[in-house]
C-alpha cells in the first residue's frame, strides 16, 4: 500500500527531510556533536531519584500507578505554584497545567489557538521545535525583528499595529538558538505593548534556571499576567526522560488545554509527576541545581575561549550568561554546505537556516551546543571547524 496517498495535508507540512538528515548523522561513532540541545547525562540526579522512588511508593502505594487528572497531578501543581513564586510569578493550582514536556504544550496551544492562515508573531530566528509544533495548523508567521539583546519592542509594536496577530511566541532567557536574553527594561516595554494591544504572548522559558553569571530577570508573565501564557519544563533541572513540562495561564486556557490533551493521551505520566513533586518539595532541586551549573559553566567557557582562538576574526558569536547554546554568524559562508564537510571530520552542529520562517534567511549562521560535550572535545571540535572555515573561500 502507498501510504503517501492517504496522508493528510498537514502530514506533508510536518515533513522536514533536511533537518532529519542532519540529525541522523549525529549518532555516528566518533562524532563530536555540538548539534543537539541535550542536557549532560552526568547531570541527572540518580541517587536522588532512587530516594524519590522509595518516597513515592511509600507515600502513594499502588494508587500512583492509576489513571490521573488531565490537568496534572495535584501535588505537583501545588508544588509548581511555590516553584514559580521564586520567579516572581503568582499562581494558584487551577492556573497550572502539566504536560509531557513543554513541547507538548506548544503543540496543544497550536491545536486550540491556530486556524489555517492565522498570524503568529515570532522572533527571527526562533526555536525550531515551536515551528514544528505550530506548522501542522498552518499559521502565517510574522517576523519580529531582533538584535543582540533579543526581541526589539518597537518592532513588536509595529507588528501588532499592522497585523491581526493570534499570539506572539518568544523565548525570553538564553534563547534557543541564539542564547540571547531579553533585558528587564525591554521586558517592561513588551509588557506595556501587549497590554495596550490586548495581545496574547507565549513566554517560553526552559533555560531560565541555567544562569552561570549575572542576575535572574523577572519574566514578562510577572509584568503582564493576564496577557501571558508562561511555559517551562523540568527537563533541564531534573531529567528530560521524565517529560515534565508545565504552563501557567488563565483558567480558560487551562480548560481548553485540558480538552485538547484528553483527546491525545488523557494525561501525562503520573509516576513521573509524583517524583517531580517530591523533588521540588523535598528541596532536592534547590540543592542539585548548583551541581548542574558546575558542569555546564566550564563547558560554555571552553567553547567561548575556543571560538576566540580558532574562528575567523570576521565571525561574530553570542556570549550568553547561561543556557545551552552559542549562536555564530559566518558572513559569506553557507553553513549547511559546510556542515557536510564538518561531518567528514566527525563534528556536527545545526545550520542556522532551520530556525527561520522565511527561505533564504540564516544561511550564514549556526547553532552550537556545549552542555552535552566535555571541555576537551569541545576544544577539539571548535579547532576542526575553525580550520574548515579558514580554508573556505
Amino acid at each position: 500500500m502507498d501510504i503517501k496517498k492517504l496522508l493528510a495535508s498537514r502530514a506533508k507540512i510536518m515533513d522536514s527531510p533536511g533537518i532529519g538528515e542532519i540529525f541522523r548523522v549525529i549518532g555516528k561513532p566518533g562524532m563530536i556533536s555540538l548539534a543537539g540541545g541535550l542536557p549532560a547525562a552526568e547531570s541527572f540526579p540518580l541517587e536522588i531519584i532512587d530516594k524519590l522512588n522509595k518516597i513515592v511508593l511509600e507515600k502513594y502505594g499502588r494508587t500512583i500507578l492509576q489513571y490521573g487528572q488531565t490537568e496534572g497531578f495535584p501535588p505537583l501543581r501545588k508544588a509548581l505554584c511555590e516553584y514559580v513564586k521564586k520567579r516572581s510569578i503568582s499562581s494558584s493550582e487551577e492556573n497550572v497545567f502539566i504536560s509531557t514536556g513543554s513541547q507538548s504544550i506548544l503543540d496543544n496551544l497550536g491545536k486550540i489557538l491556530i486556524s489555517k492562515g492565522d498570524k503568529v508573531a515570532v522572533e527571527a530566528p526562533t526555536y525550531l521545535g515551536a515551528l514544528q509544533a505550530f506548522n501542522p495548523y498552518e499559521p502565517e508567521y510574522i517576523k519580529v525583528e531582533t538584535d543582540d539583546e533579543g526581541l526589539i519592542p518597537e518592532s513588536l509594536n509595529e507588528v501588532l499595529e499592522k497585523h491581526k496577530i493570534k499570539f506572539i511566541y518568544i523565548v525570553t532567557n538564553f534563547q534557543n538558538p541564539t542564547g540571547r536574553t531579553i533585558s528587564f527594561e525591554r521586558r517592561i516595554r513588551i509588557a506595556e505593548i501587549i497590554e495596550r494591544h490586548d495581545a496574547l504572548l507565549v513566554e517560553d522559558d526552559p533555560y531560565g534556571e541555567l544562569r552561570y553569571t549575572g542576575s535572574h530577570i523577572k519574566p514578562i508573565k510577572s509584568l503582564a499576567p493576564n496577557n501571558v501564557i508562561y511555559v517551562s519544563t523540568l527537563s533541564k533541572v531534573f531529567a528530560p526522560g521524565l517529560r515534565i513540562g508545565f504552563s501557567i495561564s488563565s483558567k480558560d486556557i487551562v480548560y481548553w488545554l485540558t480538552q485538547s490533551k484528553q483527546g491525545a493521551d488523557l494525561h501525562s505520566d503520573i509516576y513521573s509527576q509524583a517524583l517531580a513533586s517530591e523533588y521540588i518539595n523535598g528541596g532536592y532541586l534547590e540543592t542539585h541545581l548548583p551541581k548542574i551549573l558546575a558542569i555546564y559553566k566550564p563547558r560554555q567557557m571552553a567553547m567561548l575561549d575556543s571560538l576566540e582562538k580558532n574562528f575567523p576574526k570576521k565571525f561574530n558569536w553570542s556570549r550568553p550568561e547561561g543556557g545551552m547554546f552559542v549562536w555564530v554568524e559566518t558572513p559569506g559562508i553557507d553553513t549547511e554546505k559546510m556542515y557536510w564537510e564538518a561531518v567528514k571530520e566527525n563534528v556536527a552542529y545545526v545550520p542556522g537556516k532551520f530556525f527561520f520562517t522565511e527561505k533564504g534567511e540564516g544561511l550564514d549562521t549556526m547553532r552550537l551546543n556545549f552542555t552535552n560535550v566535555k571541555e576537551e572535545k569541545i576544544e577539539a571540535a571548535i579547532k576542526i571547524l575553525g580550520e574548515l572555515f579558514l580554508k573556505s573561500p
